[in-house]
C-alpha cells in the first residue's frame, strides 16, 4: 500500500499536536477515587469533584465550535469512561480516520477518568503483512492513540481485537494469525507501553487480564475469535468468582466480538461467541453490570437477562447498519458516567462522531431479532413491547431465544 508523502506528514504533525495538547490540557487524576459503596450505611459515597474548566487547545476548540448548538457536556458522575472501538483503517494501514484523531483529540473536553476500548486497535487480520509492517502499525497506534493518552497520565483498559491479534485457529489447532499475536503481545509488553492500569492478575496479557479502577473490576477476555477455550473459561470464572472481584462495587467484561448479533454483515454465527446464552448465565451468576463489545460496527445500548451489552460504535473504517433499521450506519464513541447510588449505575451519552449529535435511545430500536436471539434496548423490557412486536421476535426466532 502506498501512502502520500503529504499525507503521512499531516497525520505525522495531527498527532504531535493532540500528544502536545493532551499533555498540557488534561488535569486528569491518576489515582482511583476514593468512592464508598452505597450499600455501606456508615458513611455518605464520597463524590469526585468536577475538574474545574480548563483552555482548549485550538485544534480541539475547532472540533467543538465545529458542532450545532455547542458540544454537549454530560453531568459528572462518580466516575468517567470514555469508550471507543474498531479504530484501524484498511488492512495494513498506518494512518488513522479523522474520527479517531478528532476523538482523541476531544478528551480534554470530557476530561474522562479512563480509555476503555473493545478492540480493532490496528489494521491485522492479513496474513500477507510482514513481522516490520504489524510493528509500523502499532508504530502508528502508539502516535496517535497511545502515548497521547499516556502522556495525559490517562489509564487505557483495552480487549484485543480481530484485526489486532486473532485467534482463529486452524484445523491443528494452531492459530492462524500467530505472527500478528506475536507482534501485538511484543509491543504491549515493552515497559514504554504500559496502559497505566491497576492490574489484578496480568495472567496472559494482554490477551487475558484484570485491573481495577475506582471500585469497579475489570476483566478483558480474548474475544478476537468466536471461541474462547475451556482452560480460558476457567479462568475467567475463577477470576469473577474472587474476593477481589465479588468486593468491587460494580463488575464490566471487556471483549471484542459480542454475545448476540446486532448488526447487517454481522448476523451469522462466527461473528459472536459461541454459546452466547450460557456464557451470559456465567455473567449473570456472578454479577456482572456490563458487557462491552465491538466488531459489529454499530452502536447498541442493549440488555438481556440481568447483563448490559454494550455494542459499541466505530471510528475506524466501515460502519454498519443495525438489523432491520432503515437508518444510515454512523461512526460513534460513548461516555460511560457511573453513579454508584443510581439502580441503573451506568449511564450513556454517545455522539455521532461525523455530525458530534448525541445518539439517543429514543432514536434506535426497541429490541433487535439477530440470528441467536434477541437484544432489548436498555431503557426497554419485554413486558413493555407490544404482542405484535413480541410476535415479530417469536416467528423469527422462536420462543426460547426471545425470552429477555
Amino acid at each position: 500500500m502506498r501512502f502520500s508523502l503529504p499525507s503521512i506528514l499531516l497525520n505525522g504533525l495531527f498527532g504531535l499536536c493532540i500528544t502536545l495538547g493532551l499533555h498540557a490540557c488534561l488535569p486528569f487524576v491518576t489515582a482511583p477515587n476514593t468512592v464508598t459503596s452505597p450499600d455501606t450505611a456508615s458513611a455518605p459515597a464520597a463524590l469526585v469533584q468536577p475538574s474545574p474548566p480548563v483552555k482548549l487547545l485550538a485544534e480541539t476548540q475547532a472540533i467543538v465550535d465545529r458542532s450545532q448548538g455547542g458540544l454537549f457536556d454530560p453531568p459528572r458522575g462518580d466516575l468517567r469512561f470514555v469508550v471507543i472501538s474498531d479504530l484501524n483503517d484498511v488492512y495494513g494501514s498506518t494512518t488513522y480516520p479523522k474520527e479517531v484523531i478528532e476523538g482523541v483529540a476531544l478528551l480534554p473536553f470530557w476530561q474522562p477518568d479512563m480509555v476503555l476500548c473493545s478492540g480493532d486497535m490496528v489494521a491485522g487480520q492479513d496474513p500477507t503483512l510482514s513481522p516490520e509492517r504489524l510493528r509500523a502499525m502499532w508504530a502508528a497506534f502508539d502516535q496517535y492513540v497511545a502515548k497521547p493518552l499516556r502522556d495525559a497520565k490517562l489509564p487505557y483498559g483495552f480487549t484485543v481485537g480481530n484485526h489486532d491479534a486473532s485467534s482463529a485457529r486452524g484445523v491443528k489447532a494452531n492459530f492462524l494469525f500467530q505472527r500478528e499475536r506475536d507482534v501485538a503481545s511484543e509491543y504491549w509488553k515493552d515497559p514504554r507501553h504500559d496502559p497505566g492500569v491497576q492490574f489484578i492478575d496480568r495472567y496472559e496479557f494482554p490477551f487475558y487480564y484484570t485491573f481495577e479502577y475506582g471500585g469497579i473490576f475489570f476483566l478483558a477476555w480474548d474475544g478476537s475469535s468466536d471461541y474462547i477455550p475451556p482452560e480460558k473459561l476457567a479462568w475467567i470464572e475463577q477470576a469473577l468468582a474472587s474476593e477481589k472481584a465479588q468486593s468491587a462495587k460494580a463488575r464490566i467484561i471487556l471483549g471484542h466480538l459480542p454475545l448476540y448479533a446486532v448488526a447487517v454483515g454481522r448476523n451469522e454465527p462466527a461473528e459472536v461467541l459461541r454459546d452466547a446464552d450460557q456464557m451470559r448465565a456465567m455473567l449473570e451468576k456472578y454479577r456482572v453490570h456490563t458487557y462491552i463489545s465491538g466488531h459489529h460496527h454499530a452502536y447498541y445500548p442493549a440488555h438481556r437477562g440481568k447483563l448490559q451489552l454494550l455494542h459499541m460504535g466505530i471510528l475506524g473504517s466501515g460502519p454498519r447498519p443495525l438489523i432491520d433499521f432503515p437508518q444510515p450506519p454512523r461512526k460513534a464513541m460513548t461516555i460511560i458516567d457511573v453513579r454508584f447510588d443510581s439502580p441503573e449505575l451506568t449511564t450513556y451519552t454517545t455522539f455521532d462522531m461525523r455530525s458530534l449529535k448525541q445518539i439517543k435511545n429514543e432514536e434506535l430500536p426497541r429490541f433487535l431479532t439477530g440470528h441467536n436471539g434477541v437484544v432489548l434496548r436498555r431503557d426497554v423490557e419485554w413486558s413493555q413491547l407490544s404482542e405484535a412486536e413480541k410476535s415479530t421476535c417469536i416467528n423469527r426466532l422462536g420462543t426460547s431465544k426471545c425470552t429477555a
